[in-house]
């Protein structure tokens, strides 16, 4: 695992939604060898534990990254203080990164919530062989889905309260695309209800499925125990590191 630390440089901050932001960062060095699925370790303050967000773009040409993030504590609040032209203290990349394969011709990408962000670099690989699959809590909170039809990919939106597209969750149109057949390879990020269901809908219906999992973080390189989880391969069962095995895994490699 190839990663740098240092201070890049912030070139845009925009707000997305009540306490979301979104970072555009200044280093080549990390754009040069990202890829979909990855993540940075931020370090902000007096905090002494990095805080990890997922990669939200990746742009070589431009050597820059973007990251979008929510305030859920003291540590992202303070990230969100920084400010463009200021500096950002970052790991990166980190992690185990999503597979891409050029050969699929149809492939599902499921975001929940803050778990949306990691599709996005997906839905600019694939363009329109793709179809992103979003959900949010309530119409005040979604993000990114200009930025998914930009990518050519077909969107759909989901809501809890069905105050903005479809009145549900992301499972319900998920189960209607596996019922037309021709799928692939299935992606997700969010929560880990969401994530289960998913993948047992995979399973059922024999369709590779890859998911990354959101868990706490200490050391971010695998050093610590702060992020095991139990899977299982070759039929044996192990603890994985969600931050350097993962945070992508297989979903049938998952013990729920």
């Amino acid at each position: 695992m190839k990663y740098t630390q240092g201070k890049y440089l912030i070139l845009k901050k925009t707000a997305l939604a009540r306490e979301m932001y979104s970072f555009i960062i200044a280093c080549p060095e990390v754009a040069e060898v990202a890829v979909a699925g990855q993540f940075v370790h931020i370090r902000t303050g007096n905090f002494t534990l990095r805080r990890p967000v997922s990669i939200c773009g990746i742009d070589r040409k431009k050597g820059t990254i973007r990251i979008v993030f929510e305030i859920r504590g003291e540590g992202t609040a303070e990230i969100a203080r920084l400010n463009e032209g200021g500096l950002i203290d970052m790991l990166a990349p980190l992690g185990h990164g999503f597979t891409v394969n050029p050969d699929f011709k149809k492939v599902v990408l499921i975001g929940g919530g803050i778990g949306t962000p990691p599709m996005l670099p997906l839905a600019e690989a694939y363009g329109e062989k793709a179809v992103a699959i979003s959900g949010f809590r309530s119409a005040d909170a979604v993000i990114l889905q200009d930025d998914f039809k930009n990518t050519g990919a077909e969107t759909v939106l989901c809501t809890d309260d069905g105050s903005l597209g479809i009145h549900g969750f992301v499972t319900q149109p998920f189960t209607e695309l596996v019922g037309e057949g021709c799928i692939d390879a299935v992606y997700a990020c969010g929560p880990m209800p969401m994530l289960k269901g998913i993948a047992k809908i995979c399973k059922e219906n024999n369709i590779f499925c890859e998911i990354s999992l959101e868990e706490r973080m200490a050391c971010g390189i695998g050093a610590c125990l702060g992020c095991a989880c139990r899977t299982v391969r070759n039929d044996e069962e192990y603890f994985a590191h969600v931050c350097k095995d993962g945070p992508v895994f297989n979903a049938e490699e998952v013990l729920w």
